[in-house]
């Protein structure tokens, strides 16, 4: 699929992705590491695994399941699935295959996998329940979908939106609809999953305020399924939502420096009828 044929919104996802060069360090490892785990993965199985940006859950899966088993990985980002692909070479696997497409427009078989893995993509979907509603069709009686997602307020997005709302401007916050555990259990429940369980891990640290500020991205170019409020807004306005940011940070940095949070929800569920379980 060509990037003219995804609509705006995932135009500008795949471009964002697209450029990120030096996407694998030892943050995004970890959390994709942390995911395989508790797939539980077998020698044999068929993994579909969603956004699979540079390939690094996909690999790993690829050596879990071994030659008798198969793994594909579905990306819009050109830039993402080329690094991926170079990986892929280097290590000489056989049993993975890379699809460039949008995971919304996909179309399995029912009953294709074994596994479908999505780590800390499914908040970048226009339509999350209808996501997960595909992968309960495409996984087979018995199969695990395993994903992860975080917490409303991780990251610095809730500062972001804090200084919005100063201005009377409504910021989405993209990890707000699977930001809590209910919300991750309703959505799942009303795709057609039962038993749920969700674990909680953080992986947030000090920062130095002056690092926060830096990472100011309140500019148009803000990315949300749900659109983008900033879009038109003059850069005298621009500069007082900065500042407001800036503002933030400053209230809420102590000695140790600007708590930054990355509260972590891994969240796997089976393709059956059994009674829901919610871990702590």
């Amino acid at each position: 699929m060509s990037h003219a044929d995804f609509t705006d919104y995932k135009h500008q996802l795949a471009a964002s992705f697209d450029i990120r060069l030096n996407y694998d360090d030892d943050y995004t490892v970890r959390r994709a590491t942390r995911l395989l785990e508790l797939a539980e993965l077998r020698s044999g199985d068929s993994v579909l695994d969603l956004a699979t940006g540079t390939g690094i859950v996909a690999i790993d899966a690829a050596r879990a399941v071994g030659a008798k088993g198969k793994v594909i990985g579905v990306d819009i980002s050109r830039g993402m699935l080329d690094q991926a692909r170079e990986k892929i070479t280097v290590e000489g696997l056989r049993n993975v295959e890379l699809v460039e497409a949008d995971v919304e427009q996909l179309n399995f078989k029912s009953e294709s996998f074994d596994v479908i893995l999505c780590s800390s993509a499914l908040m970048w979907m226009s339509d999350i329940p209808g996501t997960l509603r595909n992968c309960r069709r495409w996984l087979k009686t018995g199969g695990l979908l395993a994903f992860s997602c975080y917490s409303e307020s991780s990251f610095t997005i809730p500062l972001y939106v804090r200084a919005c709302a100063r201005f009377g401007i409504a910021l989405p916050n993209c990890n707000e609809p699977l930001g809590t555990h209910e919300r991750c259990c309703a959505l799942l429940r009303d795709a057609g999953f039962n038993r749920i369980d969700i674990r909680t891990e953080q992986f947030g640290s000090y920062l130095d305020p002056n690092e926060v500020k830096w990472k100011w991205n309140g500019e148009p170019n803000w990315i949300d399924p749900r659109g983008n409020p900033l879009t038109g807004l003059s850069s005298e306005q621009l500069s007082e939502i900065r500042a407001a940011y800036e503002s933030e940070v400053d209230a809420l940095t102590t000695e140790q420096g600007f708590w930054h949070e990355i509260t972590m929800f891994l969240v796997s569920t089976l393709r059956d009828d059994l009674s829901v379980l919610l871990a702590p």
